[in-house]
């Protein structure tokens, strides 16, 4: 995480959540902002239009890092095995574990701020679902399988953020399996076919 400490983005995005945290973010200015990570406010409107928006830093990168995965995706996969490969693919973009921490405490003491982060959730969506079609997928399946790899994705997310020595992609797995088993209420817990079915690596062997 180090090269994202150190950019000039970085810079705006800790010293923003700083100043939310510390005096809220309806009292916080631009020309704050850019003044703590000793930067001009010319400097900030070259990565962000408003100060709402560096809290959502990064997303952009994120969605274009899952449509590539699932573009990259061997033929033949199925729709949820290509969201799953994608989305191990999250710890080499998110921001560190205290960063999102910060920034989801924030999110939920503004309402305004947690409406914008379902948006930006929907807009993410949106693209997975036309990056499955393009694949072949049947529209109707793409969407019912975005669904459901979004609240995988966002179980193991929550997740990680918790536990700082949490493995992400064994969290996605476990994410995973914890869906199927409220879906298939009556399985065999730990069933050998249980991973495979999500399409999860390494999950295979219970």
């Amino acid at each position: 995480m180090a090269r994202w400490e150190g950019n000039t983005r970085g810079r705006l995005e800790r010293a923003a959540l700083d100043l939310f945290t510390e005096q809220g973010y309806d009292r916080t200015t631009v020309a704050q902002i850019a003044k703590r990570a000793n930067l001009t406010e010319r400097s900030f409107y070259r990565w962000f239009p408003d100060k709402r928006e560096v809290l959502f830093g990064g997303g952009e990168e994120l969605q274009e890092r899952f449509v590539a995965a699932i573009e990259a995706a061997p033929a033949g996969a199925d729709p949820l095995a290509m969201l799953m490969a994608a989305f191990a693919t999250a710890p080499e973009v998110i921001r560190p574990r205290e960063f999102l921490r910060e920034r989801s405490a924030v999110i939920a003491a503004n309402p305004p701020l947690h409406e914008r982060e379902l948006i930006k959730v929907a807009s993410l969506s949106e693209a997975l679902v036309a990056a499955l079609a393009r694949r072949g997928h049947d529209p109707r399946a793409a969407r019912l399988a975005t669904d459901a790899g979004m609240a995988i994705f966002r179980h193991a997310g929550q997740r990680w953020m918790a536990d700082e020595h949490a493995d992400h992609a064994r969290l996605l797995s476990d994410s995973a399996a914890d869906l199927l088993a409220v879906l298939t209420p009556n399985a065999v817990p730990g069933g050998a076919n249980a991973g495979p079915h999500l399409g999860l690596p390494g999950t295979e062997q219970g």
